[in-house]
């Protein structure tokens, strides 16, 4: 009972933080929404920053579950998963009206420099994408799919880095376009001879 009362104050937060970020979520806030009394807080969590810190752990787990899908359809080359996660965070960020973006992203830019834990903790969360990314470069590569010569881990990091300038245009101009354009050109990187199609997917002029 005490685990679930901790993770439904970890969730009902996350749920704000990620719409309002850190600095404007209160610790009341968050209780009142989750229906947990107002003294347990400091029975689960140190302070707000301790609390945060799990939230943390909450999104990084999240995200990375909603990956699993993609990363186990063995009906796809490692290039195709690559595309696959790309089009479901494009067609989910398309179905929550362009709002919120990558939570990891938004905490990073809020709190990565303010708060050494918190800098940390993103930095680790934002590695591990990184690393998905290199290893399905390095399959595709191994498989021959993957014909550029390139650093794959360079490779993986400017997708992530890019990924989240993309997101921020995204939420500013209210449209999908910028991350079509991420993918559109990544895949262009990634398969110079053509092999990537834009009018496959996108429909965004140049």
């Amino acid at each position: 009972m005490k685990q679930d009362t901790k993770d439904r104050i970890i969730e009902t937060g996350a749920g704000i933080i990620h719409h309002k970020g850190y600095h404007h979520t209160g610790i009341q806030e968050v209780l009142s929404a989750a229906g947990v009394p107002k003294g347990s807080f400091y029975f689960y969590f140190k302070n707000k920053e301790d609390f945060g810190l799990h939230v943390i752990d909450y999104f990084d787990h999240f995200i990375l579950q909603m990956l699993k899908p993609v990363m186990e359809d063995d009906s796809l080359s490692a290039l195709g998963k690559i595309e696959g996660i790309l089009d479901h965070f494009i067609d989910l960020f398309k179905n929550m009206d362009y709002q919120c973006g990558c939570p990891i992203g938004n905490l990073s830019q809020e709190m990565g420099d303010l708060n050494e834990a918190f800098g940390k903790k993103l930095s680790e969360s934002v590695e591990k994408v990184a690393k998905i990314y290199q290893g399905l470069l390095d399959q595709a590569r191994s498989d021959r799919e993957l014909t550029v010569d390139m650093d794959t881990a360079e490779m993986a990091e400017f997708i992530v880095t890019s990924w989240q300038g993309a997101l921020i245009k995204m939420k500013i101009n209210k449209s999908i376009k910028p991350l079509v354009l991420h993918k559109r050109y990544v895949f262009n990187m990634l398969t110079p001879n053509g092999a990537y199609k834009k009018e496959k997917n996108d429909g965004v002029n140049a």
